[in-house]
């Protein structure tokens, strides 16, 4: 059993390395972030659906529930369109730290959902998040845009995850993921058609790598990393996996400074600003674990 959960810890950094490697691959394909996003909810809405065809897994929902889950896979979409936009107008290493605002997002975005009082460590956390961000900022202010982008696709990715916590506790994840690549497809194709001259033969005429990169961002970085983050999550504790997770922004800032140290070695401020952000949401884990232990073993101690 400790050498199963010891493979399991391998396999979340593995999984959180993937999640690092997204970036990387954004700043790679040269395609828009409309398309590279259509292409990747299309593929892995597929590769998932032959998945739930070879488990046999009931997908039937009711048109309410349908309604919600297309709900949540436009915010996604919109999630993953700001992020690799943040990319084209900065880098990795910008989009990168501004995705780490997310904790920020998440101290008003979880109370208001989950109907619960705000935490006022929470707030302090959320105004040292504002002063990282203040410094990245001074510091780049040429990558302005993408840092406006970066810090939108925390919000629609926080809020997408806060949502997705109430869907999980009445469905499994992977219909849950089904619904929201398909309703994202179906979002995008319809932004296209409407806003960006619908689909043309330059639309599919993608180059060679693109195609690779593409499949491996739907493939290994999108339904793999899915099915396996829930996975590991029947030997690891779900904090544990949250808090791993927390580790994506360095995992993608050092990549990007391996493969592209032209156009990703920045100000010493940006470091400073990214570690603060950094540091800060570690802590904000931290703090909520030590909280619901307190709790649990309170409840354990309780006389019967």
């Amino acid at each position: 059993m400790p050498n199963a959960k010891l493979k399991n810890y391998f396999h979340l950094h593995f999984l959180v390395f993937i999640a690092g490697f997204t970036a990387i691959l954004g700043e790679l394909i040269s395609i828009g972030s409309t398309a590279l996003v259509w292409y990747r909810m299309l593929i892995a809405g597929i590769l998932m659906f032959l998945y739930i065809k070879i488990i046999r897994l009931k997908i039937k929902v009711d048109t309410k529930t349908k309604f919600k889950f297309f709900a949540a896979g436009i915010i996604i979409a919109l999630h993953w369109i700001t992020f690799f936009e943040a990319i084209n107008q900065s880098n990795v290493s910008i989009t990168l730290a501004m995705f780490s605002t997310g904790a920020f997002f998440a101290s008003f975005i979880e109370p208001m959902i989950y109907k619960r009082k705000i935490i006022w460590y929470e707030i302090l956390f959320g105004m040292v998040v504002i002063l990282g961000v203040f410094l990245i900022t001074q510091s780049e202010i040429k990558y302005l845009n993408g840092i406006v982008l970066g810090i939108s696709s925390a919000f629609f990715s926080t809020l997408f995850a806060v949502i997705n916590g109430r869907f999980i506790e009445e469905h499994t994840a992977t219909v849950i993921s089904f619904y929201e690549f398909i309703s994202g497809v179906v979002f995008l194709s319809l932004f296209i058609l409407i806003f960006q001259g619908g689909f043309n033969e330059a639309f599919f005429s993608l180059k060679t790598s693109d195609w690779i990169y593409i499949f491996i961002l739907a493939s290994v970085c999108t339904a793999y990393a899915f099915i396996g983050s829930v996975k590991v999550m029947k030997y690891i504790s779900p904090y544990t996996v949250v808090l791993t997770y927390n580790l994506e922004p360095l995992y993608g800032i050092a990549l990007a400074l391996l493969l592209f140290p032209e156009t990703e070695t920045m100000s010493t401020q940006f470091y400073y600003g990214a570690i603060l952000i950094l540091l800060t949401v570690l802590a904000d884990g931290f703090l909520k674990n030590r909280k619901s232990n307190k709790k649990h073993n309170s409840l354990t101690n309780k006389p019967n």
